[in-house]
């Protein structure tokens, strides 16, 4: 049986086609498409404050949200990739909606559901669910994820990518969540190919020296095989176990020849598209 998520109908889509990724820092972005408000990986701490990673682990935010969690507009629903602090933050466990729909892997939905989020809904790999909004339907498949070298990844939280397959827009999103290249995400073009937009998780994360997130050389590996008609670099420079800048990725992209492929946002700043634009570019 079809898993089905169905939201209350909004408001007459004005311009359908048009789209925008606002950054607001770290993983956190909202995605405004064909209908759809949607918030990824809510973390809304500033400058100075800290999370736990686990294992008695914390980490210090060194920058500031471009938006504070008051601020969101109206949001459909959260995509969370795992329940980490520095992608789900304990004042966002207070204060968000405890209404929001939020999907995310199966763990993650048992811990939410126990803070009071009660619409959490859980994915294991390749699963999906359909997303409903009056006439916009959008379909979101967990993607393949792995936090780490195997023997690390167990210890840390489970994790995955997502997939947005926007129905009659003909649009298709790609999230990578925390992972590092691993020999599954060359299934992902496999089984979803002509990917028109990625959002890329960098950073280079540290944890007692073991990488644990994609660095600027694994960033460009991941471009290659996931091959993307533009992709965007989030998740890189907040916090401070996060130990490969925005410079080394941006470096590697242009001595890999895909400067074409790749747009750089500041916190605070959109990119605007239309899935026929999209392809235009990259034709």
């Amino acid at each position: 049986m079809e898993r089905r998520l169905v939201l209350p109908p909004g408001p007459a889509i004005e311009i359908p086609e048009k789209g925008s990724i606002f950054f607001v820092g770290t993983a956190t972005v909202i995605l405004r498409y064909a209908g759809f408000t949607i918030l990824t990986d809510p973390n809304f701490l500033h400058a100075g404050d800290h999370v736990h990673l686990g294992y008695g682990l914390h980490s210090r935010r060194l920058t500031n949200p471009a938006i504070d969690l008051g601020d969101l507009p109206p949001i459909d629903f959260v995509l969370l990739s795992h329940l980490h602090e520095d992608h789900f933050d304990k004042r966002v466990a207070r204060e968000l909606d405890k209404k929001l729909p939020i999907v995310t892997t199966v763990p993650a939905a048992e811990g939410l559901r126990r803070m009071g989020f009660a619409r959490a809904e859980g994915l294991n790999r390749w699963e999906g669910i359909r997303v409903e909004k009056g006439a916009s339907r959008l379909t979101i498949t967990a993607m393949p994820a792995r936090h780490g070298p195997p023997v690390i990844s167990r210890a840390l939280p489970d994790t995955m990518g997502s997939m947005l397959d926007f129905e009659g827009q003909a649009l298709r999103i790609y999230i990578s969540g925390d992972t590092l290249v691993h020999g599954d995400l060359r299934e992902i073009p496999r089984r979803y190919p002509g990917i028109d937009l990625a959002l890329i998780h960098l950073g280079g994360t540290r944890v007692l020296g073991v990488l644990v997130t994609m660095d600027a050389k694994q960033g460009v590996r991941a471009l290659r095989i996931i091959d993307p008609r533009r992709a965007i670099p989030i998740h890189y420079d907040d916090y401070t176990v996060f130990k490969s800048p925005l410079e080394d990725f941006a470096k590697a992209v242009r001595a890999a020849g895909l400067e074409d492929r790749v747009v750089y946002l500041a916190r605070g700043d959109s990119f605007s598209f239309d899935a026929a634009s999209l392809r235009r570019r990259a034709a």
